[in-house]
């Protein structure tokens, strides 16, 4: 083993050491590969020593292929990632940071909505200011995986709250096929067009699309299934994926919504699972069964793949479609299902007040066939 030294080189005029010259923060015990080029250069003398242009020449190449060593061995940047639980709609949502940097997104916020007395609140959206806020975080991105149809999104309220606290207004970002979403409920719901375009949001993403978080690079995922503008955003070595992998022991979301495809969601469950093994898949939802009552957020996909009871290893698309579509047809219509879709097709923005002030969301009547 060759013995470490701290080599101090006079290049340029300037003395320097191996810290400076691979740009990389390590102890110069690692730096073995660069001790041993500049051993037989370096003098007795305790002198900085200096050195002709073909010394020079071999120094610089061991330079470079050092830092190509360290930069090679240095394992991806990864991010802060803070999960916090909504427990009335069973949703998790996300903070994510980059230490470096400080810069952060939002994933699928919640805004608090009691249906029986119509009352929007806005405590589990104040979380994550007040989150944001201790952590010194600047948000760049507020990000829907989709059109949610459970509970109410925050991302206007948000965007709204932060572009009064920091230097710039976070955009609301969400798939590019949103489109298709927002003119089949639109017309459900008589929303107006120019409350529910495309334009309503900041960002459509493209599949596959990158994108920054500071220093961190992240990716949009296309995962159909339980919608078909769903997506998840990968992270340094973490998926938020959304509604389409939950915990182990609940398995994988509902496909029976409009444009919904069991089939699509089997595939994008493998795609998820064929990411490396430690890759953490970070669940949109959980709903704890009875033996385990805390809630949940993420799993390796290595677990997945072992313990996944609709997608582990060894189940086939047939047999998943089969089992999907049964229990989705034994499912009954989220609480928030009217109000979730007027809300979200808006990026989470208020419906325009009518003359007398009011702001009205659509609930339809459900007659069991009666007529009169």
């Amino acid at each position: 083993m060759i013995k470490a030294v701290r080599p101090r080189l006079n290049i340029g005029g300037k003395p320097t050491d191996c810290r400076r010259l691979c740009n990389r923060a390590h102890p110069p015990s690692t730096c073995s590969a660069l001790a041993s080029t500049v051993r037989p250069f370096r003098q007795a003398s305790p002198r900085t020593p200096t050195y002709g242009p073909t010394t020079l020449a071999t120094l610089a190449t061991t330079i470079i292929k050092h830092h190509q060593l360290h930069s090679q061995a240095t394992p991806a940047a990864q991010p802060a990632v803070h999960g916090v639980f909504e427990p009335v709609t069973g949703t998790w949502q996300y903070v994510v940071a980059d230490p470096s940097t400080l810069a952060a997104v939002i994933i699928d916020p919640v805004l608090d909505y009691d249906p029986v007395s119509r009352q929007a609140t806005t405590g589990s959206a104040d979380s994550l200011l007040a989150l944001i806020k201790k952590k010194g975080y600047t948000v760049d991105k507020i990000l829907e995986t989709h059109a949610h149809a459970d509970h109410i999104t925050a991302s206007s309220y948000l965007q709204d709250r932060l572009s009064k606290t920091q230097s710039h207004r976070p955009s609301i970002g969400i798939g590019k096929r949103i489109g298709l979403v927002q003119t089949l409920f639109g017309q459900r719901y008589g929303v107006p067009p120019g409350e529910c375009s495309e334009g309503v949001f900041d960002k459509l993403l493209d599949d596959d699309e990158v994108f920054e978080i500071g220093n961190l690079k992240a990716t949009a995922m296309h995962l159909p299934g339980h919608t078909p503008d769903h997506l998840g955003y990968k992270i340094g070595d973490n998926v938020f994926c959304g509604d389409s992998l939950f915990y182990a022991d609940v398995g994988t979301a509902r496909c029976d919504f409009p444009g919904g495809s069991a089939n699509n969601l089997f595939a994008s469950g493998r795609r998820l699972l064929n990411l490396p093994a430690h890759v953490k898949i970070w669940t949109g939802h959980d709903y704890p069964p009875p033996e385990r009552k805390t809630p949940m957020a993420w799993m390796s996909v290595h677990d997945h793949k072992k313990h996944n009871k609709h997608l582990h290893d060894g189940i086939g698309e047939d047999e998943f479609v089969a089992m999907r579509r049964k229990r989705d047809a034994s499912l009954g219509a989220p609480r928030l299902l009217h109000q979730s879709l007027q809300m979200n097709i808006r990026a989470g923005k208020l419906p325009k007040p009518t003359a007398y002030g009011d702001r009205l969301l659509h609930v339809p009547m459900d007659l069991k066939g009666l007529e009169w």
